[in-house]
């Protein structure tokens, strides 16, 4: 039970710290409405839960310091594409619009998600140095674990989109929607140039 305790506490604490899927669920929610966000809220999840059962399952092959470095690449670059094309896409989109688009833009959304999760090094990093302290727990734990990670992220990122997205949200904060937009987008280029710099500086050294 205190192994529980202490596991629910460090990742949810972790949720609490803004990072790349913070902000992409930011600037989902925003330019597509809460609704289409959870698209990307669901692929961050699966990303998570997809990480969790590879450390869970192999923590040498998911720590690998080549595996890492191909994802801080790709991530990188991934994280700067994403942040440019938010830059140059408009800012706001009707949240509450209805077309024969919608399906599509939370089908993409969910594709951003997941790729964003998977090429976030720091998600691996954090359920590597988790796995390496419960790592001798039992299966059905460790499964266990994993259900309710998975559970807490999805819940408390559909809780970020709902509360930005709302009618009420949105009314209040109307003047400052279009920079909060951009600035998401600033966000995500600088984490990954930041993500290319850190390898850069590690391989040189």
């Amino acid at each position: 039970m205190e192994q529980f305790v202490a596991v629910a506490l460090a990742h949810f604490f972790a949720l609490l710290i803004p990072g790349v899927d913070f902000f992409l669920i930011v600037r989902t929610t925003i330019t597509n409405g809460w609704r289409n966000a959870t698209g990307a809220c669901l692929g961050i999840a699966t990303a998570n839960a997809s990480i969790i059962t590879a450390v869970f399952s192999s923590i040498a092959l998911i720590s690998s310091p080549i595996l890492l470095s191909a994802v801080q690449l790709f991530g990188g670059g991934f994280l700067i594409f994403i942040g440019t094309a938010f830059l140059c896409s408009p800012a706001l989109i009707d949240p509450d619009r209805t077309s024969s688009t919608e399906h599509t833009t939370w089908q993409r959304n969910f594709g951003l998600g997941i790729t964003s999760g998977l090429l976030n090094p720091k998600n691996i990093l954090f359920y590597v140095s988790l796995a390496a302290i419960v790592g001798d727990a039992a299966p059905l734990v460790l499964l266990g674990y994993g259900v309710w990670m998975f559970t807490v992220l999805l819940g408390w990122d559909i809780f970020v989109a709902v509360a930005l997205g709302s009618r009420r949200a949105l009314a209040h904060m109307g003047r400052v929607l279009p920079w909060l937009s951009k600035a998401a987008g600033g966000f995500l280029i600088l984490f990954g140039a930041g993500m290319l710099v850190e390898l850069a500086c590690h391989t040189i050294g």
